[in-house]
Parts: structure tokens; C-alpha cells; sequence
């Protein structure tokens, strides 16, 4: 019944008879803990507990959600961007997380999911497929995952980079991946040996797709209680409004047995806040709502925008009404300015969670480039220069209580090669082994870099869209470059290399030209007098070249020359606000299960824009309906009709008048791609589709050996022209002729 922190390596595991808890260290301070459908009931009351406790010693900020195998919330399954991974057993059964280069293994995942994946371990039998899903046959050293005929292109990218993400976590990049279309298991012969040979030879027709439930149409009443009664008490339904809500009080709002919330008012009894959790759960039986009802509790002041957004109006503490007061100039997406005090942080580790910081980054930095698969220090005269095209490892060494504490990171840029970023995984592995295990690993997605890690580089990280950083190696000339910089102090500043085009301006922004002669300083009219100087700290860096400052409307020619001319930006003030009334949303619209779905996209960024569908972007003001360049005829005809029952159905009682804007893949305007940070137009011109990242695995497949070790018996004598067992008493060469003659040497 205690808390037992779980390795690295293992994030996004899942022990059907556990419970866990997950603190998210994103934008939003949120805590998670998890039941197994398995789990005990005392292990589900412990949980619970040190959720309360834990929300407590944070002084109440976090929201708190409670996720149930299966059902678990789009924001839980984001923090797990290749899928969770449900095992059998758990820790009263004696399983263990996974173990790295562990080879030792025979299991089935049945993996369902096209935004957020899940993949549940079933019997390793043919029975358990069907036609519709997808299936991934781990034996160890190769992985085969076999797409059944009713399976979409997204949800095989998916499976793709789960299985990538297990080989390269858990085998140390050492596995083989192949990949079985089922209507065309012909065309995979030595896969299909692999299967036939543990699965057995197939003699009968899979089961059909399940088709997934329709949703229904939900209301959102709002109930009261207190401490003093047992009974909750309605109060409203919707459009909720704000005054509804009173700090003396707890108040819980049902979402129609999909999920329940409950919010604590700031000077609500110390009984009333500590209950909220255990009163949830009551309302879900009281009810009779599925156990697997997902619940949030969260605190007066520190609201989800999911709540936010089912009240009508919502007004944050100290804002003031009027059009001419609704705007904070200069603070778009600012982390306000922090003096660290690194024993503060130790002490009291609730400031270190709130402000995502370890430390105060004043520990040891050291830097490796992936080089021939190899490691290579880099110069520390050019640390904080990443470079799109390489993979790199930064170890942090820091103190606390006497002794060395590390942080692993593994940036990876967008145009690594596979190789480099496998290669990167198993080099940390040994990094990681070399200090006996003890480093925190921290995979870093080039764009999506934490805090701390911004911090490390005080004021210095620059990211290079492409190119190497690597010796000797001198980078195609680009002409032009524009780097788009974010940040108020050397804690949480970064400069992000942007087409060099005028459409990539953000009025918010500062801005760096660098072009053959001049280095320009682009202020825009929403930037801070913090960010400039930033700015200014970040062009000494980046560029030895004559500085010139460029105001917002007062640019040059030569100026717009070097972007290539004038052209429409991002320059709407709305995006100035530094905490917006609400939040932007993004939706991915589907009819592809047989029915319609909105699916919510947590922590969304350009790369949650899905190609084979209508992805609908709600600003508040406006809905933008992205109509990707694959989604089918049915969802593009239909599309205006989903925004306006996204409306109508709104809890919030949104007006119908709304503007709708439907956007096309590839022609978005800046005030669509100005919620995108760093928009990349050229995203979609060449990347990893499925298609692509298939070819590469086949290109790199090597499967003889594993074949052989999996043929089926008829299949081995029809190979090899013997048993197994009389195969087995040949000399060593006489083996080594007939594997050759067979094809499997």
C-alpha cells in the first residue's frame, strides 16, 4: 500500500491489477491515479488517499482525476504519446515493470486507438483477432504487427510507433519490426512463418470489427453539497453560470455518467475538500453509473478549461470588464519572471512542482551528439545549438542533500535519420548504466522541450530546423533564416528556427533575421520589454554580424526582401491575452467507426492535425473547421453541420451565429496558424506517413534467423527437408549449408 516509484523505462505500462499515480509536470498542474480493472479495493482506496494528501501538500492547485482502465481521459492518454499498454498481473502476482534488452517474452497486444492508443494484452491465439483492429505479435527479438483489413491508415501509424517505442525501450533498439497487411498475407511470407509458427496455422475466418457505441446527447446538471448531508442537491442545468458557484461550498457537475467533476470553493470546510474524491465516487454509485466513470476534483482558482468551458461566461479573479481592459499587451504565453532559491525548491517541493524546476539549472551540463551511431562530445562552445537533423544526449548533474542527482535527456530532432534515433535510445541505455541506473531519462521531442531544460542552457538554446552540427560538415547554404524567440529571462527562453517567410511573424513575438549581412531584430508591437532583451541576448549568440532593430510597422524594404515579401501574419490581439477567457480547443471530427465523434486533443500542437480528417478548432470567437486532404467525402460534405451541432449542443448555450471559417489542408491563413506555435507550412510536403516508415522497416528488416527459430514444423521440413530434431544432430556446417540452400542464412 505505499507509493513506489516507476522507472522511466516503464512509463505507459499498465498492470491490469494496480493502481497507480501520475503527476503531470506540463502547463497544467494535474494528478492522475489510475485503477486496474484488476486492482483491489484497498488498493483503489489507497490511491485515493494519497491523491488527497498529495493535493493537499501542493496547497490544493492540481486537478484531480480519477481514470479507469479503458476509459481513461484524452489529457491522461496525451501524457503517453505512443499509447498505454495494458499487462496482465501486477505487483501482488510478482510482475515487474520491464526491463531493458529483456528478450525473454511471448505476448499478444491488441491495439486500439487512431489519436491515443491503447494496447491491452490478450491470449496468444488467433482466436483473439478480428478484422478490424490491429495486433502486435512480440516474441522478443522481432515484433510483428499485423493490420486487420478494416484497420485505417492512422491507427497502423499508430501501431507503428508503438511498436518502434517498445523496441527502442525496451529491447534497446536490438528488435526486429515487420509488418503483416491482413487481407494480404501472401505478400509477407517470412512474417507470416513467424506467426504461423508460434499462433499455429489458421484455418478458420476472424471475427468481424466491433463497432464502437454511439454517443448520446448529454445535459449538465449541477448539484450542491456539503459536509452536513449526505443527499447532493440540484441545482441547475445548463447554460451553467458562474455565480453559481459560492467559495463557502463543494459542488459536483455530471456529465451524464461520462465523467464528474467537483469543485471546492477556497473557503469551503477542510471535511468538505478532503471528501471530494470519496463524495465523487459515492455520486457515480448513488447514480448507478459504470465504475469506469472517469471523475476530476479541482480547487476554486485552478479550474480545467474543460469545467471552464461548460459556463456560459467565466471570469477570472482581478479581471476587470470593458472591451478596453480585456487585453494584457505583451504577454502572450509568458512564464512569469521566477527568483529561484535552489534550497527552497529541496525543501519545499511544492514550488518545485509548480515552477517545473528541479533546481535553479546551476548543476553540470554535459552534451553528446548521435555520430555513426556512436557517442560525441560536443564543444561546449556550442552548447544550446541543436540541430533538426541530429540526436543528441544532455546528462544534468545536480546536488541535492549531499548527493548527485541526474537528468537524462534525449532530444530528437524531426529529421534524424531512424537509425540515430534508435541509436540515441541504446546510447542512453548505456549512459544510464555507466552511473548504475540512477539518472531520471527524459525523451525530449524536438519542439516540445520542458522547462528545465530551456533553463540549462541559460538563454541560449537555438533550434536549427535541419542541418548538423556535426565537425567538418559544412550545412547547404539557406540563405534567409528567421528564428522565432519565446522567453522573459534566461530560465524559459529558446529561439526556434521558422520558414523565412512573412507569413511566420506572430505580432507577440521578437523575431531574428539573419541573412548574408545584416541580423535584424524584429519587435512585434504584443512583445515585452523582458522579450526584447531576450532577443537582443539571443542575436549575440546566434549571429556575429551588425544588429539592426526592426519595429513592428516600420520595416524596411530590404527587410520584407529577405522574406521574400509582404504577406499576412498572425497580428491578432486577441493573442495577446496572457490567460485567455478560454482556452483554444482542438477537436478531431470522424465518422470513420460508423457513427459520428469529437474527440478532444489535449496540449495540441500543428502535428495533432490529422490528414484523413475534419479537425475542428474552437477560439471562442470563431470555429475553424481543418479539412485535411484525406478526410472522405462524407466528413468534408458534412463538415459546416458538425460545427454548428457542436454549437447547438454546447453546454455552454454558445450563440449559433458564431463564425465558422473551414480551412484546407495546406492553405491556412495566419489567423488559423497563429494558435499553432512555430507553424511549419512545409510539414506535410514529406514526412513520415505510414507508408513511408513501412518501407523503412522493410529496407531494415533482417528476419532469417528469427524465421528460423519460429518455423512451424510442417514449414521447417518443407524448408529444410528434415525434422528439427534430426536437423539438430547434423554437424555445425551441414546445418549452416542447409539454412543457406533455404534461404534462412
Amino acid at each position: 500500500m505505499k507509493m513506489v516509484p516507476v522507472p522511466p523505462q516503464g512509463f505507459g505500462n499498465f498492470f491490469e491489477g494496480d493502481c497507480y499515480i501520475s503527476r503531470n509536470s506540463g502547463q497544467t498542474a494535474d494528478i492522475h491515479y489510475w485503477v486496474g480493472n484488476y486492482s483491489s479495493q484497498d488498493e483503489q482506496g489507497a490511491a485515493a488517499i494519497y491523491v488527497t494528501q498529495l493535493d493537499e501538500y501542493l496547497g490544493g492547485s492540481p486537478v484531480q482525476h480519477r481514470e479507469v482502465q479503458g476509459s481513461e481521459s484524452s489529457r491522461f492518454k496525451s501524457y503517453f504519446k505512443n499509447g498505454l499498454i495494458y499487462k496482465k498481473g501486477g505487483v501482488s502476482s510478482g510482475f515487474h515493470h520491464v526491463e531493458t534488452n529483456f528478450y525473454n517474452i511471448l505476448r499478444l497486444l491488441h491495439v486500439k486507438g487512431r489519436k491515443h492508443v491503447t494496447a491491452k494484452e490478450v491470449e496468444v491465439s488467433w482466436n483473439s483477432f478480428n478484422n478490424g483492429d490491429i495486433f502486435l505479435l512480440d516474441v522478443g527479438k522481432a515484433i510483428v504487427q499485423w493490420n486487420g483489413p478494416q484497420s485505417n491508415r492512422q491507427e497502423k501509424l499508430k501501431a507503428v510507433l508503438l511498436a518502434q517505442d517498445i523496441r527502442d525501450r525496451e529491447r534497446g533498439g536490438r528488435a526486429q519490426i515487420g509488418i503483416v497487411e491482413g487481407q494480404y498475407e501472401e505478400d509477407s511470407p517470412e512474417w507470416m512463418r513467424i506467426m504461423n509458427g508460434v499462433l499455429g496455422q489458421r484455418t478458420w475466418h476472424l471475427k468481424e470489427a466491433i463497432p464502437d457505441d454511439p454517443d448520446k446527447a448529454i445535459h449538465y446538471p449541477l448539484y450542491h453539497y456539503n459536509s452536513g448531508n449526505l443527499l447532493v442537491q440540484e441545482m441547475a442545468t445548463q447554460p451553467l453560470t458562474q455565480d453559481l458557484l459560492r467559495s463557502t461550498d463543494c459542488y459536483i457537475v455530471d456529465q451524464g455518467g461520462s465523467c464528474v467533476m467537483v469543485w471546492k470553493g477556497r473557503r469551503a470546510s477542510k471535511e468538505e475538500r478532503q471528501a471530494a474524491l470519496s463524495r465523487a465516487v459515492g455520486f457515480i454509485k448513488a447514480k448507478s453509473y459504470p465504475p469506469n466513470t472517469k471523475v476530476e476534483v479541482m480547487t476554486e482558482g485552478g479550474e480545467s478549461a474543460m469545467f471552464k468551458h461548460l459556463f456560459k461566461s467565466w471570469r477570472e479573479k482581478g479581471q476587470t470588464q470593458g472591451l478596453g481592459t480585456t487585453y494584457s499587451l505583451g504577454n502572450i504565453a509568458n512564464v512569469s519572471p521566477v527568483k529561484f532559491d535552489v534550497m527552497e525548491l529541496h525543501a519545499r517541493p511544492e514550488v518545485a512542482a509548480k515552477q517545473r524546476m528541479v533546481d535553479d539549472a546551476s548543476g553540470d551540463v554535459l552534451v553528446w551528439r548521435i555520430e555513426n551511431l556512436e557517442l560525441a562530445e560536443v564543444s561546449r562552445s556550442t552548447y544550446g545549438q541543436f540541430y533538426g537533423g541530429d540526436c543528441y544526449l544532455v546528462l544534468y548533474t545536480y546536488v541535492k542533500s549531499h548527493q548527485q542527482q541526474y537528468i537524462l535527456y534525449m532530444w530528437q530532432g524531426r529529421h534524424a535519420t531512424q537509425d540515430e534515433i534508435t541509436a540515441c535510445a541504446y546510447q542512453a541505455v548505456n549512459v544510464d548504466g555507466k552511473y548504475n541506473g540512477a539518472p531520471v531519462q527524459v525523451r525530449v521531442v524536438m519542439g516540445k522541450e520542458p522547462r528545465h531544460f530551456l533553463a540549462i542552457f541559460k538563454g541560449k538554446l537555438i533550434i536549427f530546423e535541419g542541418g548538423t552540427g556535426r565537425r567538418g560538415v559544412v550545412n547547404p547554404e539557406r540563405g534567409a533564416r528567421l528564428f522565432q524567440v519565446r522567453g522573459t529571462d534566461e530560465l524559459n527562453t529558446k529561439a526556434t528556427e521558422v520558414p523565412a517567410r512573412a507569413s511566420s511573424l506572430n505580432t507577440n513575438d521578437v523575431f531574428l533575421l539573419k541573412t548574408d549581412h545584416m541580423c535584424y531584430l524584429w519587435y512585434g508591437k504584443g512583445c515585452s520589454g523582458d522579450e526584447r532583451v531576450m532577443g537582443r541576448a539571443m542575436s549575440d549568440v546566434l549571429s556575429k554580424q551588425d544588429k539592426k532593430v526592426v519595429m513592428e510597422g516600420q520595416e524596411p524594404t530590404e527587410f520584407w526582401i529577405a522574406l521574400g515579401g509582404k504577406a499576412p501574419y498572425a497580428n491578432d490581439k486577441r493573442l495577446q491575452r496572457e490567460e485567455p477567457l478560454h482556452s483554444p480547443r482542438l477537436f478531431e471530427c470522424s465518422n470513420q467507426t460508423g457513427c459520428f465523434r469529437m474527440t478532444e486533443v489535449d496540449d495540441f500542437a500543428q502535428s495533432d492535425l490529422d490528414e484523413e480528417d475534419v479537425m475542428l478548432l474552437d477560439t471562442w470567437e470563431e470555429i475553424y473547421l481543418w479539412i485535411g486532404k484525406s478526410a472522405n467525402h462524407s466528413e468534408t460534405k458534412d463538415a459546416h453541420d458538425y460545427a454548428l451541432e457542436y454549437l447547438r449542443t454546447h453546454p455552454a448555450g454558445r450563440d449559433l451565429d458564431t463564425p465558422i471559417f473551414t480551412v484546407k489542408q495546406g492553405y491556412e491563413p495566419p489567423t488559423f496558424t497563429g494558435w499553432f506555435y512555430a507553424w511549419d507550412p512545409h510539414k506535410w510536403s514529406g514526412g513520415n506517413s505510414y507508408e513511408e516508415m513501412k518501407k523503412k522497416l522493410a529496407d531494415a528488416a533482417s528476419v532469417s534467423q528469427i524465421t528460423f527459430a519460429y518455423l512451424s514444423p510442417v514449414d521447417f521440413e518443407t524448408l529444410l527437408g528434415t525434422t528439427r530434431s534430426d536437423f539438430q544432430r547434423l554437424p555445425k556446417w551441414r546445418q549452416d549449408d542447409l539454412k543457406k540452400k533455404a534461404g534462412l542464412f
